[in-house]
């Protein structure tokens, strides 16, 4: 069984491997001893926090497989983006050059950069270690955490966004970065996502163009891959636009990745969860469906995916003995729960 939980202390080496494994480009994880153990700690810090609004909190989770007790993912939430550092974006936008004396009517495409998602909440850090990647363990590891926000709204923004990684190659080579990298910077893709990583972003504002920058005069390799996604994010996106989140013409400001958005209470597994308390009964929970559950607590939070059977007009949840142990949860306690299947 795999369970959902947060990180803790003792998932150091895992968190390092997976940081080493997602390669470069997955800017929330990069292979610093320091800086891992220090978001461990600030995520433990943060579960225990009572809040009554989002302030610097970050919540990291782990994927455990129950039955060898090793972690085969991670995923995130920060309950808000830029209200300690600078958050950058560049944002696509359109300027017109127009004379009607001589007829000429040009729209051009800019750049311009910008901190305009500055306090909202942020999913990140989603990774799944390879031998995991079957089943529902993918769709999990991302669509428990918008239960979580739900069942704990006070902690987060109203506005969520994911920033997707753009294009590279395999040896980390963006085309977005290559053009900055020659006419405005002196270091290469891997070296700035480093230090981006590590919370060194001084150096953003110091050497980025101050002024929007006309796509057009970028390289043909640069303009082709703005608002796109690298080939292993691809399903990541996918899943986030079957929930409904849409990019506002976002892009990252090093690799020109998209970056998406949706309002909490539209995301399509959000809207279809309920809170209800559960029973304890094997045989009923057996003739009901496939759901994405939650317990409702923070610090013991837990989440699964597991079979269950609604009675509505009792509004009880049968869930199984084995999932109601790995949840921690008894009968008359509440869990919120999602079908894996949502109709249009």
């Amino acid at each position: 069984m795999k369970v959902i939980r947060p990180i803790a202390s003792k998932d150091y080496s895992a968190l390092h491997s997976i940081a080493v494994e997602s390669g470069i480009g997955f800017t929330s994880l990069p292979v610093n001893e320091d800086l891992l153990r220090s978001k461990i700690e600030r995520s433990e810090a943060s579960f225990l926090q009572t809040v009554t609004e989002p302030s610097s909190e970050s919540y990291l989770f782990v994927m455990e497989d129950t039955e060898t007790g090793e972690v085969v993912g991670t995923s995130g939430i920060e309950a808000t983006v830029g209200t300690k550092d600078a958050f950058y974006h560049y944002h696509l936008g359109k300027v017109v050059h127009a004379s009607r004396e001589l007829n000429i009517h040009n729209t051009v495409d800019i750049l311009t950069l910008c901190n305009d998602y500055t306090g909202v909440s942020e999913i990140c850090t989603l990774f799944l270690r390879e031998n995991a990647r079957k089943g529902s363990n993918g769709r999990l590891l991302s669509k428990f955490r918008f239960l979580f926000m739900v069942e704990h709204e006070q902690r987060f923004a109203q506005t969520v966004i994911a920033e997707m990684r753009g294009v590279s190659d395999e040896h980390g080579a963006s085309p977005f970065w290559q053009w900055l990298e020659e006419h405005f910077f002196s270091m290469d893709f891997p070296t700035v996502d480093y230090l981006t990583g590590i919370g060194d972003k001084v150096f953003i504002a110091e050497l980025m163009p101050k002024y929007p920058i006309y796509v057009s005069l970028l390289s043909k390799a640069a303009q082709a891959v703005i608002g796109q996604v690298h080939e292993k994010t691809r399903p990541a996106l996918q899943l986030l636009q079957q929930e409904g989140f849409y990019c506002q013409g976002y892009v990252d400001i090093f690799d020109a990745g998209p970056t998406v958005e949706a309002n909490i209470n539209h995301i399509r597994t959000a809207q279809a969860s309920r809170k209800m308390a559960i029973k304890v009964n094997d045989e009923k929970s057996k003739q009901g469906e496939m759901c994405y559950v939650i317990n409702t607590l923070v610090k013991d939070f837990k989440a699964l995916t597991a079979q269950l059977q609604i009675d509505k007009e009792a509004q009880i949840a049968y869930i199984d003995a084995n999932s109601a142990k790995a949840l921690g949860v008894v009968d008359g306690d509440f869990i919120r729960f999602a079908p894996t299947q949502i109709s249009c």
